[in-house]
């Protein structure tokens, strides 16, 4: 996503530098309004928010243009785009007095303009310049909405809309969530010009307004609750409509104030406080003085100055809903990431997006939690500082500008990202396909039958809990035999376990009892092989067919080149088991090297594990110091030899075919007889 975002950033600047070889200039340069026709000169007038109905002249509409600030170029563009769109706004139509009061007495951050229409009544505006007016206003952020008293009568009469009119929802209080007062129209003409003119007065009243030196001295050096406050020097009657609209929007956050320098003959303490020209727009924070205008994108209209002021005081709604884009355009990357059949490339989708959001929801509830704390007020201060410093450099004008851009051509921004998930997807499979990584890229119907293989798999393995074998329970009889029964034997191909559990099993090393050192065995071996091959015959002679087996079995496993432990020097002898028989049964799975004659040590070993010396994966008979491993039923193996074993897909004993994550009863050893010595 990173990746994404740099490669929008540069195409940004790819169009400017096409932009300005085609054209001969940037998005920055300054508009000569003298160069300007009177249809640009009114569109730009209608998007700042100012009334030009009693200017005949295109002088006159010139000035009032310079008046209101300095025309750039991007601002031009995207005034005459705005106007070529020709999108029809839409309008609320309320269904009565709690639909009335949710969205308009409700709202505290906001301007509503409502057409009211009594019973029997003609609306007070036309169709036709009621639609005019509804898409003036929207510019600015101002909602519509018509409330026909035919469908709450009582409401009306209560109200006192007897006749058709239009009503103004403005907030009463320069507080945030204050109380919203409603004025009712009441001027003759019923005219476009003349509605709005009465809009932008009532929104203008809200602004702190100043008209000499001495108020201003007083009021820039005052400090009360509003850390943050943004000035208009300029040569005007009322501020422009955008600048009272953000005045309503930024309640409690942002103070705006204007300096009405029409009538003032002395300027000087303009100029002590940086400002020798007028229009200009200052923003004043405690970290010092900021012009607005001499960045990129920052031109004089309602929505480059909401972008800009969001980003230097921004709500928490306004953190959550980035973070809530920046997640769900992260997990739609999963779906040019996962390669496979197109199913499953969106189901891991679906999976993602609701991982991730919930993940998101998760996490921002303590964030909220913790904002609400009193003593958090100066990391809230602190994280405020942090967001005016680096939201006034240069890099974030360019990021505000790409911003506004790409929001304002959404199907660039959406072939953009389209085109770069395609190249994510083509560099995946060739980094997988060079990495020789093992990917099923299988249809639909064998993905879903995967699928289907797997979620049985774990709705008929229920996996227990694997520390030091679960205590006793109803369930120790495994009711898995009871389900491998039933007529379902596909359930049960390729079942997907989690060997987790492999860990949790007991581990222990093979030892021997007075086993010799490597120097006596090599000292006496010579002297002793003779002696030891004698007495090995008499000794073993009722074995001597078992023998032979085990010797050509040995001698075909050498010859194939598989490892086995050295028995010779390392394993124990087991004679004395032929002389007792309640070990004959523990040793019934594995046979017992008879090369030496030391007694392994058994106290190392688990209560529960079953007694033998070979491993029946390999074949080999255990040394001494082997690592060793054993199952809940009680066999034991070679480390290496079980955990391959229960790796490779077989989650049971080689031996019983018990199933290697279910607990099992202990096998308990019957005691030797006292007087019954070994051979």
């Amino acid at each position: 996503l990173l990746l994404y975002f740099l490669a929008l950033f540069v195409l940004a600047r790819v169009f400017e530098a096409v932009a300005w070889y085609e054209s001969g200039f940037l998005a920055t340069q300054l508009v000569d309004p003298v160069a300007l026709s009177f249809r640009k000169l009114r569109t730009i007038l209608e998007c700042r928010g100012l009334g030009y109905s009693g200017l005949p002249e295109k002088k006159d509409v010139r000035e009032l243009v310079e008046k209101s600030g300095d025309l750039m170029e991007g601002e031009l563009y995207s005034a005459l785009k705005e106007e070529e769109a020709s999108e029809s706004v839409s309008s609320t139509n309320f269904s009565g007095e709690m639909h009335f009061y949710e969205l308009v007495e409700d709202t505290k951050d906001g301007i509503w303009l409502v057409q009211v229409i009594a019973n029997d009544r003609s609306p007070l505006v036309g169709k036709v310049h009621w639609e005019k007016m509804v898409k003036k206003v929207s510019r600015f952020g101002i909602r519509t909405g018509t409330f026909n008293c035919s469908s709450d009568p009582r409401y009306c009469r209560r109200r006192g809309w007897l006749k058709s009119t239009l009503i103004m929802s403005v907030p009463q209080t320069s507080t945030s969530k204050g109380k919203v007062m409603l004025k009712e129209y009441s001027g003759r003409k019923i005219e476009v010009e003349h509605i709005f003119k009465w809009i932008t007065a009532h929104a203008a009243s809200r602004i702190k307004t100043i008209y000499n030196s001495e108020h201003l001295k007083e009021e820039w050096n005052k400090s009360d609750q509003y850390r943050v406050k943004i000035y208009l020097f300029a040569n005007l009657d009322q501020p422009p409509a955008f600048f009272s609209a953000l005045s309503v929007k930024f309640t409690g956050r942002v103070e705006f104030i204007f300096v009405n320098v029409e009538n003032w003959d002395n300027k000087s303490y303009m100029a002590e406080i940086g400002i020798y020209k007028t229009p200009s727009y200052i923003l004043r924070t405690p970290e010092g003085i900021y012009r607005y205008g001499n960045n990129t994108g920052e031109f004089i209209s309602l929505r480059a100055m909401d972008t800009f002021l969001r980003s230097l005081q921004p709500e928490v709604n306004d953190l959550f809903v980035l973070s809530l884009v920046l997640v769900n355009l992260m997990a739609w990357m999963d779906l040019f990431i996962t390669q496979g059949a197109t199913i499953k490339r969106f189901v891991v989708l679906i999976s993602t997006l609701g991982t991730y959001n919930s993940l998101l929801i998760i996490s921002w509830l303590p964030v909220l939690g913790f904002l609400q704390l009193p003593y958090l007020d100066s990391f809230y201060e602190y994280s405020l500082k942090l967001f005016r410093y680096s939201n006034t450099t240069t890099l974030a004008s360019w990021v505000r500008a790409d911003w506004m851009f790409y929001s304002s051509h959404p199907a660039l921004f959406l072939s953009t990202y389209l085109g770069h998930g395609l190249l994510i997807d083509y560099f995946e499979k060739k980094r997988r396909r060079n990495n020789n990584t093992d990917e099923v890229n299988a249809n639909n119907l064998e993905w879903l039958s995967s699928l289907w293989d797997w979620y049985t798999s774990y709705l008929f393995h229920p996996i227990a809990s694997f520390q030091h074998f679960p205590f006793d329970s109803d369930w120790d009889e495994d009711p898995d035999l009871f389900l491998e029964r039933l007529a379902f034997p596909d359930l049960w191909l390729h079942p997907l376990i989690p060997t987790d559990y492999i860990k949790n099993l007991p581990m222990w090393r093979f030892k021997c009892l007075g086993v010799h050192s490597d120097e006596e065995m090599l000292e006496n071996f010579q002297d002793s092989e003779s002696d030891s091959d004698s007495e090995n015959r008499e000794v073993f002679s009722s074995e001597k067919e078992v023998l032979e087996d085990d010797e050509l079995n040995t001698f075909h496993r050498r010859s194939e080149g598989e490892p086995r432990c050295g028995a010779e020097t390392c394993s124990c002898a087991y004679k004395y088991y032929h002389h007792k028989p309640y070990e004959r049964k523990a040793r019934s799975y594995g046979s017992y090297s008879t090369a030496g004659d030391v007694e392994p040590d058994w106290s190392a070993w688990p209560s529960e594990m079953l007694h033998c010396t070979e491993c029946v994966v390999c074949l080999e008979n255990f040394a001494n110091g082997c690592l060793l491993m054993g199952l809940p039923c009680g066999h034991v193996f070679h480390q290496n030899c079980i955990v391959m074993w229960l790796a490779g897909g077989r989650h049971c004993c080689p031996v019983c075919r018990w199933a290697s994550y279910k607990k099992k009863q202990p096998y308990t050893h019957p005691q030797p007889l006292s007087n019954d010595p070994p051979s």
